[in-house]
């Protein structure tokens, strides 16, 4: 097989989304592909998965932007119908459509300065949390601790 043809080949399998990592490594091996080639092949998957990876990131940052817009937007026309009902005097407006009725609803509080607020108003928390860089120099010098453990973490770069 032509090496443009391996990597055709791994692209095809790659792209079904049934695909397990261990079927996927099967599948290759079955290729009787060169070390090579299958390295070559790989180095291109995990460079199209990057790709797509900093699209969808930056897809999500764009949808999210977005949806605060919409919901500032809803927020502010909200507030808006509520003071023209109000302005009218009216209890609720029919209209083609809606029954539009303005509700009171609990007050929001709202801290202006929580410095000027007093000690009772304040609440101490307490967080636990764990001392990674001590557990993990602990870990290494060899002693031996219930619940944690050390894991190789080997990765190729790619360039």
């Amino acid at each position: 097989m032509k090496l443009f043809e391996i990597n055709d080949a791994i692209k095809q399998i790659a792209d079904k989304d049934d695909l397990d990592p261990e079927m996927l490594k099967d599948t290759l091996d079955s290729l009787a592909l060169t070390r090579d080639a299958k390295l070559d092949g790989l180095a291109g998957l995990i460079e199209r998965d990057s790709a797509d990876i900093d699209f969808l990131t930056n897809k999500i940052k764009q949808l999210t932007e977005q949806k605060r817009h919409f919901e500032n937007q809803k927020t502010n026309l909200l507030n808006y119908m509520t003071e023209v009902i109000d302005d009218a005097g009216l209890k609720q407006v029919k209209t083609e459509h809606y029954i539009l009725k303005p509700r009171n609803y609990r007050q929001k509080t709202i801290i202006s300065d929580e410095s000027k607020l007093p000690d009772d108003y304040h609440v101490k928390k307490e967080v636990l949390s764990i001392d990674k860089r001590k557990l993990y120099s602990d870990l290494k010098d060899g002693v031996n601790i219930p619940g944690a453990h050390l894991e190789p973490n080997r990765k190729t770069v790619i360039s």
